[in-house]
């Protein structure tokens, strides 16, 4: 793993995604390959967890759903690359799914300083699931943090992607519960016709 900082601050919405280059369980990868698509690249505190072994099981089997919207997926975690070998082994036969996407070793910690999810003087993992929506120029288009007893909903990270790319021109917005084919709003415009609605105007998605 190289070319990673340490921020002097968390990373935060419109912020460049720090590169590294690392081994995984696909090979050896550098952050820099994921230009030009979404990227969804989240950690969780260690192999062989529970609720991370749901969360794995239930990505794996989005990972389609992923990829027909131009996102791919990316795990980190600090423990070892044979444990995560071990790892996707054991949810494979625990329930016949194989894990399509890499996953990052990170014994150093040295991805989780760069991406803010650690504090500078932690000593283990305990704090780590958080997620990064990464626009296809690198920058962090949003995040997401959980405590290490709560599963994270796929389908919010989903639909999360999908309502980045829908106002990634910067055109429209998205209203709360947005889903692909649903009404869209228009950024707010002060009002020449003496309308009430021009703080929140939606329009039929075309």
């Amino acid at each position: 793993m190289d070319e990673t900082r340490t921020p002097s601050r968390p990373l935060r919405i419109g912020d460049p995604a720090p590169s590294f280059s690392a081994r995984t369980t696909r090979g050896g990868m550098s952050l820099d390959q994921y230009r030009g698509r979404w990227l969804v690249f989240f950690s969780h505190p260690a192999d062989f967890t529970p609720v991370c072994t749901s969360e794995f099981i239930a990505l794996a089997k989005a990972a389609p759903l992923f990829d027909e919207i131009g996102c791919a997926l990316l795990g980190l975690s600090v423990d070892s690359l044979y444990s995560h070998v071990a790892w996707m082994r054991a949810i494979h036969e625990l329930s016949g799914v194989e894990v399509p996407f890499p996953v990052v070793e990170d014994p150093s910690m040295a991805v989780g300083h760069a991406y803010g999810m650690l504090d500078e003087n932690a000593t283990d993992s305990s704090v780590v699931r958080a997620t990064y929506f990464i626009d296809p120029e690198g920058v962090i288009r949003a995040t997401n943090w959980y405590p290490m007893n709560v599963g994270r909903s796929i389908e919010e990270m989903l639909r999360t992607v999908k309502a980045l790319q829908r106002t990634a021109d910067g055109g429209v917005l998205t209203p709360a519960g947005w889903q692909p084919g649903n009404d869209i709003l228009l950024p707010p415009e002060l009002p020449t016709d003496g309308s009430s609605d021009w703080f929140h105007r939606l329009r039929p998605d075309e």
